[in-house]
């Protein structure tokens, strides 16, 4: 089973994506920002991180960032419904797997997970 981390300050949008993919049979771990992302990843390891670009504290970018420099085989989605934050994470198109912009339906998350999984979309 795959473990994900979701990294998001909405708390709806948190709950919303993290149920989609338990009910994916997935354990999923959602936190409220970067740090606490950063936190939690070191105390377990995960197989995939999800995380919203615009966040206080450490962002998104900067998530993904260090992500890369500590887990480069982690593959990470980013979230915005921010078209300036698609560009400046456009620039990062060989750190991070793929950028899904909000609004998005339950359907287009859990595909975007798994196919950064590797698994096969049903």
């Amino acid at each position: 089973m795959p473990k994900i981390l979701i990294a998001e300050d909405d708390k709806a949008v948190r709950s919303f994506v993290a149920r989609a993919l338990t009910h994916k049979n997935h354990e999923v771990k959602a936190v409220g920002d970067g740090m606490q992302a950063l936190e939690a990843l070191g105390e377990d390891t995960y197989d995939l991180l999800i995380t919203d670009i615009v966040m206080p504290g450490l962002d998104g970018i900067g998530l993904a960032l260090k992500v890369a420099k500590d887990a480069p085989e982690m593959p990470v989605l980013l979230m915005t419904g921010y078209s300036a934050e698609k560009q400046r994470a456009h620039n990062l198109e060989e750190l991070i797997f793929k950028v899904v912009t909000k609004p998005f339906s339950l359907q287009e998350i859990c595909d975007a997970a798994e196919e950064a999984l590797g698994i096969q979309a049903s």
